[in-house]
């Protein structure tokens, strides 16, 4: 099944162009704080709101001659606005002033997706927890057959870490929604507070409570840490769909074509390939994270080290992200899951899974616990080498095949599956 992934809105957000949009609403926002503090006449700041504009020809002509994108750009927004209004634009600001606050209104943006993401995809999990609630699967811990379980509750599990992920993406997401317009180191030496405090109410921004020239990175690095977190979390659904699917378990698979090939050599393979993709972009983000964190080390008030790292992080990861949630929900939605693999798979070598409940079954009838665990021990290790644990119990002649046939009941096992269930809105 090839995912056809089409959504271009998200990486439109950080496109140059736009880029320099949202610049451009920075000083706009700015423009009618001063406005509100009688700095800029009305008619001036509506002149102003009207004609300003920038042209990305211009922007890269004068560019290569100063070498500064911001003073590049206000160079084409002060031509479109004439010189009389141009007097008004970026006053008292520096650049890290319109860069951050910019920055902070991209990700608000862009992250609009990923909340949707995350409810498309908690939607899918909630209908298929809710499904196969009571679907048989086989329990495992060290990758090893433990006890029963169903496939609804690993799922039900997947739905609690999503939905913790969700949280922890929109606590990151509210710290990092702040705007700074506080001057070069951030003492407003040459503009009143009160313009940071419109400007940003303006533009849907809480002021920053203080800035050096930047807005500190720790609300970065946190932010970068919910997305890797996001990442990993997909990434740990999309590994046990791959063990999953491995031909020896058989009991999920991703979904595959009428026409699709697994592969170019031996026609019988139906790969985990969306998964595998999925494992491989989560390492690109959890690496994004790393950087985000250095970036927290910067000189003094502020250097540039960290710019040229978030123009590629930023982008990157929130564009990962999304098609990640995007590509998995896809996966789940259209996930073939084998039902009788995951009862026959309980039944492997003779029910010996059902282990702990004969341990149990034996020191209720008297057994010492380390009398009744030797003989069960010695049955299962024994079915595990060819034999089979069911028969073995039986030819132990220490309980009745109806007491073993109670052990092996999966009703005893799932007796509080509904209860786990109502913590839930499933």
């Amino acid at each position: 099944m090839i995912d056809r992934y089409s959504r271009e809105e998200i990486k439109k957000i950080w496109d140059l162009k736009e880029k320099f949009t949202y610049y451009l609403k920075v000083e706009l926002a700015v423009c009618e704080a001063y406005s509100r503090l009688e700095r800029i006449p009305k008619n001036r700041l509506e002149e102003i709101k009207n004609s300003a504009s920038f042209s990305m020809d211009r922007i890269e002509e004068v560019e290569r001659e100063v070498r500064h994108d911001v003073i590049a750009f206000l160079t084409s927004v002060n031509e479109s606005v004439g010189v009389e209004n141009a007097k008004y634009i970026h006053m008292g600001l520096t650049s890290s002033d319109v860069i951050d606050t910019a920055f902070a209104l991209q990700i608000i943006d862009s992250s609009a997706y990923i909340n949707k993401d995350l409810n498309d995809l908690t939607d899918t999990i909630r209908r298929l927890a809710a499904k196969h609630k009571h679907t048989i699967c086989m329990g495992r811990s060290h990758g090893v057959h433990a006890e029963v379980t169903t496939f609804g509750f690993k799922l039900l599990n997947w739905l609690d870490e999503l939905e913790r992920a969700k949280h922890t993406f929109n606590s990151a997401l509210e710290e990092i929604s702040a705007g700074q317009i506080s001057g070069p180191v951030g003492t407003y030496s040459n503009l009143p507070p009160e313009v940071e405090q419109y400007a940003c109410e303006i533009l849907g921004l809480k002021p920053a409570k203080i800035s050096t020239q930047i807005i500190s990175r720790d609300r970065h690095a946190k932010f970068m840490s919910a997305l890797a977190l996001i990442a990993s979390i997909i990434e740990q659904f999309a590994t046990e769909i791959r063990h999953l699917q491995k031909t020896e378990v058989r009991e999920v698979e991703e979904g595959f074509g009428a026409n699709q090939k697994g592969s170019s050599a031996m026609p019988h393979k139906k790969n985990p390939v969306l998964c595998e993709n999925l494992c491989g972009l989560a390492r690109v983000v959890r690496s994004n994270m790393i950087t985000a964190f250095e970036n927290i080390n910067l000189w003094h008030e502020r250097d540039i080290s960290h710019s040229s790292a978030e123009r590629i992080i930023f982008p990157d990861s929130l564009i990962l992200i999304d098609f990640m949630l995007h590509r998995f929900n896809g996966v789940m939605e259209n996930l073939v899951i084998h039902e009788d693999n995951m009862l026959k798979n309980t039944k492997l070598y003779g029910g010996v899974v059902y282990s702990q409940k004969v341990l149990l079954k034996l020191v209720e009838k008297g057994f010492t616990r380390e009398d009744a665990y030797k003989i069960v021990q010695k049955h299962a290790l024994n079915a595990l080498n060819g034999g089979n644990f069911k028969e073995g119990l039986i030819g132990e002649n220490v309980l009745s095949e109806s007491e073993i046939d109670e052990c092996f009941d999966t009703k005893s096992y799932l007796q509080n599956i509904d209860k786990v269930f109502a913590r839930f809105e499933v």
